[in-house]
């Protein structure tokens, strides 16, 4: 394992260099994300670099009005969807008794966002009549629906959008083609059973507020509720798709009141002045470990900064929209990623203190240390991990970055620094009691009783 460590530690430093610098590499084998296919790119929050913000009108429904709950569903139902899109951390909040205001940052399409957040979400399945849209094999006397069309009100729905239980992309490996895979509840199951089985080439529609998102015919009998719907979509389509099937309904409709770009809340100016000053923190983070702990700390020192690079590519990669929490969430993690660090070298001074020679007590330092930076970070794991489940879409954002610091300074605490210290103990030059902030006597003991004594005798003795 000791040989293979240090090729890992490379490759992925390696790798966190091309993410992180992949904008001044154009045309470079990372210019895109493998894991979204979107450009890399590191993506600011809504306070950071503005975006827009909509407000809504709940309708009332039947002289129904919104209660405190509907206002709740309405604005998870948003946030599901919204996401969905690919826009992250989302700002949606209620406002009064009867609207939502919803803010985006940074979304690449803002107009069919809105159109997806301020859609009723009416959605229905409506068997298409043979007689007059005909059916896969035979042409009808009127063309099938395409996407948008609105469809005829006098069609009869099979049943409505609440009885879809999920719904997911994946790919049809017999045509090679992009598709949605749902399922039904009961007793849609039941009924889409009997008429899929006796409508095998019939189109059908699914209709969003009056109109067609989609419209496949039937290859065989969907008996078991569970069914795939395949064509020639673009990832963009899929994805909507997915989103209208298993977000699709509102309790009540909502009614645009106005929508508006807001401007950056802390701006350019901001963020350069929190960079700054974080750059500061680290600096004076640096001194300190290269003061009082020396050459301990100097590894610390290249250990953080190997930190830093894997964990900002990580947040390309994923990616994670930064905002103020994000960032606070970030310093956090460097914090517990230095005294993981200071733990480890100060149970290694008490083990030079207490007899044994320098390599013996860097690996008891690191191995006594594990227990308590164990502990420490599963806890904040923990605490991170339940922000990130239960909290709003802001506390969600510092919960996030905070889990990923912590996992990846546990990574650079215990495997980087104890690689690169394992190495440079093997120098002549770095045994010495200053460089590990210890007294000279107890490391000049510390090296006598572990030197092995040999001795010449007089063979009559």
């Amino acid at each position: 394992m000791r040989r293979i460590t240090p090729i890992i530690i490379i490759v992925v430093g390696l790798l966190a260099l091309a993410v992180d610098f992949s904008f001044a590499i154009p045309g470079g084998l990372l210019t895109t994300n493998p894991i979204t296919g979107n450009p890399i790119e590191t993506r600011l929050g809504l306070d950071l670099q503005g975006g827009i913000e909509v407000d809504y009108q709940v309708v009332p429904v039947n002289g129904r009005t919104p209660t405190s709950s509907d206002l709740n569903t309405i604005v998870g139902i948003i946030d599901r969807r919204v996401n969905a899109t690919g826009t992250t951390e989302p700002i949606i909040e209620t406002k009064g008794t009867n609207q939502v205001s919803v803010q985006l940052p940074g979304a690449s399409d803002v107009q069919s966002v809105v159109a997806l957040v301020g859609s009723t979400g009416q959605l229905t399945f409506v068997p298409l009549p043979p007689a007059t849209y005909g059916t896969s094999s035979a042409a009808g006397t009127k063309a099938v629906p395409a996407d948008g069309d609105a469809i005829d009100p006098s069609l009869t729905p099979l049943f409505g959008g609440d009885q879809v239980a999920s719904a997911n992309a994946t790919f049809d490996t017999t045509t090679n083609e992009r598709a949605v895979a749902f399922t039904l509840k009961d007793p849609a199951k039941t009924i889409f059973s009997q008429w899929s089985s006796s409508h095998i080439g019939d189109f059908f529609a699914i209709v969003l507020d009056g109109k067609v998102v989609s419209a496949p015919y039937i290859k065989s009998a969907i008996t078991d509720g569970s069914g795939e719907i395949s064509g020639s979509f673009t990832v963009a389509q899929m994805n909507d798709l997915v989103t209208v099937l298993q977000y699709g309904a509102l309790p009540f409709p909502l009614q645009e009141i106005s929508s508006q770009n807001v401007p950056a809340t802390l701006g350019a100016d901001f963020l350069h002045r929190t960079l700054l000053g974080g750059l500061l923190g680290i600096l004076l983070v640096f001194i300190f470990m290269l003061l009082y702990y020396r050459l301990p700390g100097s590894v610390a020192v290249v250990a953080l900064l190997y930190y830093t690079g894997v964990v900002l590519a990580i947040f390309r990669l994923i990616p994670v929209t930064l905002t103020v929490a994000g960032i606070a969430g970030f310093v956090l993690s460097v914090g517990m990623a230095v005294d993981a660090n200071i733990l480890i070298f100060e149970r290694t001074k008490e083990e030079l203190r207490a007899g044994k020679t320098l390599a013996p007590a860097i690996e008891a330092g690191f191995n006594r240390a594990w227990n308590s930076i164990f502990d420490s970070n599963v806890s904040s794991l923990i605490t991170a991990f339940i922000l990130f489940w239960f909290g709003s879409s802001t506390i969600r954002g510092f919960g996030l970055v905070l889990m990923i610091g912590v996992l990846t300074s546990m990574f650079t605490a215990i495997t980087v620094s104890r690689t690169i210290l394992r190495t440079v103990v093997r120098w002549q030059w770095t045994r010495k009691a200053s460089l590990y902030g210890v007294n000279e006597d107890e490391f000049v003991t510390a090296t006598v009783r572990g030197t092995r004594r040999t001795e010449i005798r007089s063979s009559g003795a």
